[in-house]
């Protein structure tokens, strides 16, 4: 079997839709270029100077073949031969991006016992992995815990959850994710309330964004989501009083209890706030207190 070539550590940099690579750094460029240049200036000068020619044929001579090999000899090969050195600090940048950190989101099933957390805590220490959140989520045949994760750059989703399985974790799920990950679900909960408050009828779109999910139309869209049912757990449907039932779909990424318990919660208040009279606050405020009448009225 013929081994593959090298690929080289600069086509990493190229554009992926057009091919191109990104601008080397001005001075880098200059100095590429001039290394490329002053032989051809040279070995052109002194083929020229030794020729018989009139003083104007011969600096027209110069000028026209310089140009002509700067700019189809001197530039691409200095483009090509000094590539590396010409993206050196292109190609710094892009292996600290690579050994960086990087965040997950992890659920996995544990036995609701002592010891079990411990044990998964081990198995990804051993992947320097550190576990910046966690969330559980009591759950049929035990709890599901929910990690935000910060592993090395180089870590596969593969390892991870090899590691959790390892670790004791049954039905192990993980997706790369972003700091937005921290953000506190009650907090986000809280401000999504605070927007019901204002405008009841955002509630469709308050639980979208809180479960980022998907709403659904039962009547042409749950039909096209094939082998999804409510037990895979990625449907949600929340009744509601003027709405009717809203469904909402997160493929891949089945509804913890808590998330459910928090979106019900949210369509209870656009309920109550919903029937609450326009003018019953106005109503209810008695105003300013009269200012006393002066003596001896």
């Amino acid at each position: 079997m013929k081994p593959k070539a090298p690929v080289p550590a600069t086509a990493d940099l190229s554009c992926e839709v057009c091919g191109q690579m990104p601008e080397p750094p001005k001075t880098r460029l200059t100095v590429a270029n001039v290394a490329v240049m002053l032989p051809i200036e040279l070995l052109v000068h002194a083929l020229v100077v030794q020729t018989h020619l009139p003083y104007v044929a011969k600096v027209l001579v110069l000028t026209l073949t310089a140009t002509v090999l700067v700019i189809w000899v001197a530039e691409p090969s200095a483009a090509r031969i000094l590539r590396r050195w010409l993206h050196a600090p292109a190609l710094r940048h892009r292996r600290r991006l690579g050994t960086a950190p990087s965040l997950w989101r992890a659920r996995t099933i544990l036995r609701d016992q002592p010891g079990s957390l411990k044990k998964i805590t081990r198995s990804l220490a051993l992947l320097d992995t550190n576990i910046l959140s966690i969330h559980v989520h009591p759950v049929r045949g035990g709890v599901m815990d929910e990690f935000v994760l910060s592993a090395p750059g180089e870590l596969s989703e593969r390892q991870l959850l090899d590691a959790l399985k390892d670790g004791g974790g049954r039905q192990p799920q993980v997706w790369p994710t972003t700091a937005l990950a921290m953000a506190d679900g009650q907090t986000k909960a809280l401000s999504l309330a605070a927007r019901i408050a204002a405008a009841p009828d955002e509630l469709p779109l308050a639980v979208a964004e809180l479960l980022s999910a998907r709403i659904l139309d039962p009547e042409s869209e749950t039909a096209r989501i094939p082998g999804e049912t409510n037990d895979a757990g990625t449907l949600l449907k929340i009744p509601t009083a003027w709405h009717g039932p809203i469904t909402f779909y997160r493929p891949g990424e089945p509804f913890t209890p808590a998330e459910s318990a928090r979106a019900h919660r949210l369509a209870e208040l656009a309920e109550i706030l919903a029937h609450v009279p326009a003018g019953s606050a106005a109503e209810s405020d008695p105003g300013p207190a009269p200012a006393p009448a002066p003596a001896g009225l």
